[in-house]
């Protein structure tokens, strides 16, 4: 790689650190491009250079943390066997991310309405929509030998990730106060039973059996 492309790597990682680092530290009214440049001592300008704008850095770090949650998601779905514990791998690799990971899961949770999800809105889609279609490569098969209840990919969504969001939503907050281990502990169950085909309630509530998922 030639010097001149290092360098510009290396200063985009430093970007990205630093404006996670001062979100976490300073909140979303800290979260200033003179926070940004201050922290990582890179001139406004080199900034522009590498992402456009201030907003074009804060979706750059918003696709970085969701990536990096929807990758230890996908590792622990593809090592998984059955449909069952594919689903419960995926609630309890989100659990595991938001705690690990605070400062990321909280600045995804925390950019739900910012102005620069909107300014990037089909970059941030295309980005989303490569990873689920991992996941739903995973799932599709188990629907179709009728392991999983067949619905719809923007269903399997909100049944599997909108619980699990919330739960780790009001984990991050100072409003609620709620037990992660207690949520690992219930949740991916729980979600899993949404997804399970009518014919498994036969097979006990542990799930195995003939064609139990």
């Amino acid at each position: 790689m030639p010097p001149k492309q290092q360098r510009g790597e290396a200063t985009v990682e430093l970007l990205l650190t630093s404006a996670l680092r001062v979100y976490a530290e300073a909140g979303q009214q800290g979260f200033t491009v003179s926070a940004v440049t201050a922290a990582s001592k890179v001139s406004l300008g080199s900034l522009y250079h590498h992402f456009g704008s201030f907003d074009g850095l804060a979706a750059a770090l918003y696709i970085r943390c969701m990536e990096q949650l929807f990758d230890e998601m996908i590792v622990a779905l593809q090592r998984s066997r059955t449909a069952r514990t594919g689903v419960r791998a995926l609630v309890q690799a989100y659990l595991r991310f938001t705690e690990e990971h605070r400062d990321a899961a909280l600045f995804l949770h925390a950019s739900a309405y910012s102005g620069y999800l909107a300014a990037r809105a089909e970059q941030i889609k295309a980005a989303k929509a490569a990873k689920l279609a991992v996941i739903g490569a995973w799932m599709q098969p188990r629907m179709e030998r009728g392991e999983i209840l067949p619905v719809p990919g923007p269903l399997v969504e909100v049944l599997v990730m909108g619980p699990v969001a919330e739960a780790a939503r009001r984990w991050l907050s100072d409003t609620y106060e709620l037990d992660l281990g207690e949520v690992a502990r219930i949740l991916p169950e729980s979600i899993w039973r949404s997804l399970r085909p009518e014919r498994s309630e036969s097979c006990g509530a542990t799930g195995t059996g003939g064609g139990c998922g």
